[in-house]
Order: structure tokens, then sequence, then C-alpha cells
């Protein structure tokens, strides 16, 4: 069995565990507004959507944010936290929405509902600038690569390895990590051959590190990020939606994107599919 097919099995038990959790726990948009407080989640190490600089959160997240401010009745309590434990915490009703940008897979929809798509999130690999031996995706059959524990560039393996099995080469080791810098870091040290993440992430991380590092090429099917709530909770799912329409039509949705993204993704689809 392959390493894909068995931890998607783990992942596919722990969602069946937290759809009920969702349903039982989250809170809906009358109750948020009764209460008066949504509690939002955004991770701490995510450049350029959500990061920490010099104490200041920054990014496209943060901005957009700082725009639904404006636009709620109710106070929103922000907690900037580590990635594990981010999209469980929205599952389970720890925290109302996931306002990170969380890739649609389909394991996720299991347990969360998105809203419209933020950015495009096609995962792509990153080599060491020097890398001569990896050139296409082929050339990554057999070598070590790091992705991001629970994330989008983990469940891209299931798509690079029917692909990879093309041209008779097999997935080499997996390593986990919990944040990807840290897995950028052991790229460089030589530790892995190479690392998957995000379209957006990866031309943020090479045009910052340009002697570095070095992108490739797509290793999934076209995806998209968007923030999240519990599945069923229609209500502020609906809110948040309608949100997003507005920023869209307004054009500053596109704007924020130009400016912490370098591009704007102007033909994203209207809903969040996987």
């Amino acid at each position: 069995m392959s390493f894909v097919r068995t931890k998607t099995f783990g992942i596919a038990a722990a969602v069946m565990l937290t759809v009920s959790a969702s349903q039982a726990f989250a809170a809906s948009l009358d109750e948020i507004k009764a209460k008066g407080t949504m509690i939002v989640a955004t991770e701490d190490s995510y450049k350029p959507f959500e990061y920490v600089e010099n104490g200041k959160p920054m990014g496209l997240d943060h901005e957009l944010l700082a725009l639904l401010r404006k636009e709620t009745p109710f106070k929103i309590d922000q907690q900037i936290i580590p990635w594990t434990g981010l999209l469980a915490g929205v599952a389970t009703g720890k925290y109302d929405v996931a306002l990170t940008a969380a890739v649609i897979t389909p394991e996720r929809v299991q347990s969360l509902a998105f809203t419209m798509p933020i950015a495009d999130a096609t995962q792509y690999y990153v080599v060491r600038a020097d890398e001569s031996r990896i050139k296409s995706v082929a050339d990554l059959a057999g070598r070590t690569v790091g992705v991001q524990s629970g994330g989008a560039s983990y469940a891209a393996l299931a798509d690079l390895e029917p692909t990879l099995a093309k041209t008779n080469g097999k997935l080499g080791k997996v390593v986990q990590y919990t944040s990807l810098p840290e897995a950028y870091q052991d790229l460089a040290n030589g530790r892995l051959d190479y690392v998957i993440n995000g379209v957006v992430n990866l031309v943020s991380l090479t045009k910052d590190q340009p002697k570095r590092f070095r992108m490739g090429e797509a290793v999934g099917a076209p995806t998209y990020a968007a923030w999240a709530v519990a599945k069923g909770n229609d209500s502020l799912l609906a809110y948040l939606d309608a949100f997003m329409a507005k920023v869209r039509a307004s054009g500053e949705l596109y704007a924020l994107q130009e400016k912490w993204l370098g591009r704007a993704f102007k033909d994203m689809p209207a809903t969040a599919s996987k």
C-alpha cells in the first residue's frame, strides 16, 4: 500500500469525528450576533497570506480582516496561532472562522465549508537554485520531499504519485513539517531535494530569495484557497460569501492580491468546490 493511501485512511477517520463535532458546537450567525463576538483564527507563519513581522500582523488575510471589521455589527476576536490545530479548531467550534488561505481539498470539505476563493493555490515544487538534477516533475522520482503535515502540499502527493508512475517513477521519502519555513531551511541545507507548496507562496519565496531557491512545475491539479467555517454552518458561510462578493465587485480583493501576491486572480470561480 502506498504512503499516500495509508495516510489518507487516517485522515478520513479523523474527518468523520470532526464532522459530528462541528455540527454540535459551531456557532451560527445568529448566535454570533447574540453574543456579540466572532472568533477567527489566522496562521502565524504563512507568507504572504498571514505572518508576523516585528510584532505586527502582515499579509493579504490581515488586510481582508480589516475590511471585514468595517462591515460586521459584532466584534471580531482574532487569534493568531500555529497551523496545527487551526482547521480542526474550526471544525469542532473552538473558532468560528479559519481566516486563513486554506487550500480546498477533498478531505477538508468533509468537515469544513469554504467561502469564495481568495487566491489560486495550485501546488508546485521548489528546489535549491543550484539544483541541476531536477528539471521536471519526472525528475522528482525517488527524491526526498518536504510537505506541511495535514496541509495541501501533503494532499498534493496523491496527484504526484500516479504522475510519477506514468514514467515508472515512485514517490521518495516524505518528511512532514509543522511549518513550511522549516522545510525551506532543510531544503537549503541539503536535507531535502524539494518542497511542495502553493504557487503564491513559492512565487513569494523565490522572489525574496532567488539565489537560494528556484520554482519548478505544478505537481497537482488546479486548486484554490479560501476561508472556512464548520460544515453545515450555512448562515455564517453566506454572510462571509456576501462580503467576498462585495470586495470582488469593488475591486478591493484584486488590489490586495496585486499588493501581496504579485498578481490578481480575476478568473477564480465564484463558489468553492473540490
